[in-house]
C-alpha cells in the first residue's frame, strides 16, 4: 500500500470538515486554503467523498460541504480504499482488490504479504477521524 496525494488530501479535507460544526457548511474554497490543495483536484475529491456519502454537499450562497456521518464512524481505511485501492501490498492478497500476480508461485512471500496486509488492514480500520483529529 502506499498512499497517493489523493488519499491524503481526502483525508486532510475530512479532518479539516471534522474540526468545523457539524451543521455548518465549509465552502471548498476555505478547505482548499486551509489545506494548501489545489482547488480544481479539490473539488474532484470532494464529488468522490460525496458519492461515497462521507461528505454532504449543499449548493447556494450558503452552500459548501459537512461530514455526513460522525468523524467516530468513518475509518482511515475506508478514506484509502476509496481513493486508492487496496491496502495490501499486493494485489493477489486484497480482501476487496484481489488480482493474480506473481508473487502467488512462493507461498512463504505470499503468507508474509497477508501478515503486511492484515497489520495494516487492522490499524487503518480501528484508526478514525476522530483519532487523528
Amino acid at each position: 500500500m502506499r498512499l497517493t496525494t489523493r488519499s491524503e488530501y481526502a483525508m486532510l479535507a475530512l479532518i479539516h470538515l471534522a474540526r468545523h460544526d457539524a451543521q455548518a457548511n465549509v465552502p471548498a474554497r476555505t478547505i482548499a486554503d486551509a489545506q494548501h490543495i489545489p482547488l480544481p483536484y479539490l473539488a474532484q475529491i470532494l464529488r468522490t467523498l460525496t458519492r461515497a456519502r462521507l461528505v454532504r454537499s449543499t449548493k447556494g450562497q450558503r452552500g459548501g460541504f459537512r461530514l455526513a456521518r460522525a468523524p467516530e464512524s468513518i475509518s482511515l481505511a475506508d478514506v484509502i480504499r476509496l481513493c486508492d485501492g487496496a491496502l495490501a501490498p499486493t494485489q493477489s492478497v486484497s480482501d476487496f482488490f484481489y488480482e493474480s500476480t506473481p508473487i502467488e508461485r512462493e507461498r512463504k512471500m505470499l503468507a508474509l504479504c497477508r501478515q503486511i496486509r492484515d497489520y495494516v488492514a487492522e490499524r487503518l480500520e480501528h484508526t478514525t477521524l476522530a483519532d487523528v483529529m
